[in-house]
């Protein structure tokens, strides 16, 4: 009778064990949406800074993409550099399911370039699954006009000899691709890379630029798509990525003069920068495009080099709790993040 009791109460638990394992079912993972919307990554938050001091540490890093996994809908980030323990993003990301286009920081220092090329293929190598596109450099014309042209060069032409499985390209600004020039003409590399990256800043351009020295925030976004058009007409069969986007936040309600013009159009303020965001993934989305957002944290080196504003960028603020932006993603709502 023991025994028949006891293998009743046997069945009845593993009945029960059964029905609750059912009702506790994984949550749907979410699935980044195609095109890519990605934002762009930087972990020297807080107190770290490029130029000196500690760099990121592996912890920090993990702390900063499980920050983006929580609070916001990207599953892409794009970094810069690979050198100085900036390696350790690519395994973590991995670890999350989140897809990479990786950047070689190139400037001035050719043995840092040498490593950062030899560094670029190793992690090419390693994570084929990560990495899903290769810049050699972010606006290196840009810092440096035409005298680095040949280490950009140089770190393309050795991706092609390791036979590296990702697409490369040479980011910069839309202008360094228009071969500074309008209507946009090809650059010598236009034969050498297997896609384009740009950046495009309506903002910057209010303080810089004589030829568009008045974009405000409501204009921004189709600001961006006629730069990317300009690009595509003078590339055919190219594909072109937006890959650098945004507005600053702060100062609140900070401008800058134009310095050809005197005007002022361009205010920061989050509403601004959320719009600025928002309208363009809208556009980016409609057309299938892919894009990325400057940046994902704020970083409080920024102003030495960049001014005032150069600290208010991310959607994500640069000190915990790492406060972000919501309602960025402009896809359909298939793409459900639970």
């Amino acid at each position: 009778m023991k025994q028949v009791l006891f293998f009743l109460m046997l069945s009845l638990l593993l009945t029960s064990q059964h029905a609750a394992a059912r009702g506790k079912q994984a949550a749907p993972k979410f699935t980044q949406p195609s095109p890519l919307q990605c934002v762009a990554f930087s972990p020297y938050v807080g107190q770290l800074n490029p130029d000196y001091g500690p760099y990121p540490s592996k912890a920090q890093i993990e702390q900063l993409l499980d920050v983006l996994v929580q609070k916001t809908p990207f599953r892409c980030i794009m970094t810069y550099g690979v050198l100085n323990g900036l390696d350790a993003t690519f395994a973590a990301a991995e670890a999350r399911g989140i897809k990479v286009i990786a950047i070689l920081w190139l400037d001035k220092d050719i043995a840092i370039n040498s490593a950062s090329i030899s560094k670029g293929i190793e992690v090419a190598r390693t994570y084929p699954k990560t990495i899903v596109k290769l810049s050699c450099g972010s606006e290196v014309r840009t810092r440096n006009g035409y005298a680095l042209d040949g280490e950009i060069t140089r770190c393309i032409n050795a991706m092609r000899e390791a036979k590296v499985a990702q697409p490369v390209t040479a980011i910069d600004t839309w202008w360094e691709w228009c071969n500074r020039a309008t209507p946009c003409q090809q650059t010598l590399f236009a034969n050498q890379v297997d896609w384009i990256g740009i950046n495009v800043f309506p903002w910057w351009e209010n303080k810089h630029a004589d030829l568009f020295p008045c974009t405000p925030a409501e204009k921004a976004a189709d600001f961006h798509l006629a730069r990317i058009e300009n690009v595509r007409r003078a590339y055919p069969g190219k594909t072109v990525i937006l890959t650098e986007f945004g507005w600053p936040y702060a100062p609140e309600g900070a401008s800058e003069p134009n310095v050809h013009t005197g005007e002022k159009c361009g205010i920061a303020n989050r509403r601004n920068q959320a719009l600025v965001i928002r309208s363009t993934l809208k556009k980016l989305a409609e057309k299938q495009w892919p894009g990325i957002i400057f940046e994902a944290f704020s970083e409080n080196w920024k102003p030495s080099n960049e001014g005032l504003f150069g600290g208010s960028w991310g959607i994500c603020s640069g000190e915990p709790p790492y406060n972000c932006l919501t309602g960025l993603t402009a896809q359909p709502k298939s793409g459900k993040r639970h």
